[in-house]
């Protein structure tokens, strides 16, 4: 015998009523020639996409940029040439400066000031982030040179005023890469061109004058500042360093008295407790940060 089959009621579905499902297949066509009203909802909806396709069909305005003075590059209202030398001046050094692609349009970027305080065949801004001979044949020459010095602290670097007592050839071009220390680094390391000059480093006592900018420690120098004091040595002559850092002075003057904080080193914040971040978990950062509460250099 087969089993009997039970007999299974249809279930009815679950869910809103037929007319509320019908209602919302309808589109707005049918709606209107139902000659039923929209509801206010879809109206408030047609009007904000009526709205927005205004907007989008408005004409784009860039926001105009001041006006930039073509010497010191800093806004015509702020200029500092008052501060610069009224002419370039005379030094025998060769300086390259090697720029990372992120410090060119910073607002308080200090290679502009430094370029304007020197001949242009002397100062030369290369921005970049790699470079070889084939891509620069110029700075791959200037890199075998004997006469050429990279100014990048390390363990191997030799302090400048000692080399030049003892060097059989007097240098005549010193590079100095601009950037965070960060991105320093990574030029420094990332570019073969740049191990082939011989590297040296500066060992001052004096503190960056350079206080709107946050430094890793007290004796870390902006690009410009580093020029003045390695420029002062190779030429010998000390109102060198003096002239150029003028206009940084004068840039962080201003600065100061229209809203700017001094900035503190992270040596210094760390020393005294007042380093605002939480320190990292990463065992590499925070062996970076015990080293600058110790002064040890990085």
């Amino acid at each position: 015998m087969e089993p009997q089959k039970e007999e299974r009621t249809p279930r009815e579905p679950v869910g809103r009523p037929l007319g509320a499902l019908r209602s919302q297949t309808l589109n707005k066509e049918e709606r209107l020639e139902g000659g039923a009203a929209p509801p206010a909802a879809v109206l408030g909806e047609e009007a904000d996409g009526a709205i927005a396709d205004g907007l989008w069909e408005l004409p784009v305005e860039t926001p105009e940029r001041r006006p930039e003075c073509s010497r010191c590059s800093r806004p015509q209202k702020v200029c500092l040439c008052p501060f610069l030398p009224a002419h370039p001046l005379h030094i025998s050094t060769h300086l390259y400066i090697i720029q990372h692609p992120a410090e060119e349009n910073k607002v308080l970027r200090t290679v502009p000031l430094l370029a304007a305080c020197l001949p242009q065949d002397k100062c030369k801004v290369k921005i970049g982030r790699r470079f070889s001979e084939e891509r620069d044949p110029e700075l791959s020459t200037v890199c075998r040179k004997s006469g050429t010095l990279i100014l990048y602290p390390g363990d191997e670097a030799a302090n400048l005023e000692e080399f030049i007592l003892d060097s059989p050839v007097y240098p005549s071009t010193i590079i100095i890469i601009d950037g965070t220390w960060s991105q320093a680094k990574d030029i420094f390391c990332r570019n073969s061109l740049f191990r082939l000059p011989k590297q040296v480093q500066l060992k001052t006592s004096i503190s960056s004058q350079y206080v709107i900018r946050t430094q890793p420690t007290n004796m870390c120098l902006s690009t410009l500042e580093c020029a003045a004091v390695a420029l002062s040595i190779l030429e010998k002559n000390e109102d060198i360093q003096e002239t150029l850092l003028r206009p940084l002075q004068a840039l962080c003057s201003f600065q100061l008295q229209h809203g700017a904080q001094i900035r503190h080193s992270k040596e210094h914040l760390l020393r005294n407790g007042l380093y605002p971040k939480p320190m990292p978990k990463n065992k590499r950062k925070l062996r970076k940060m015990e080293r600058l509460m110790n002064s040890v250099k990085i």
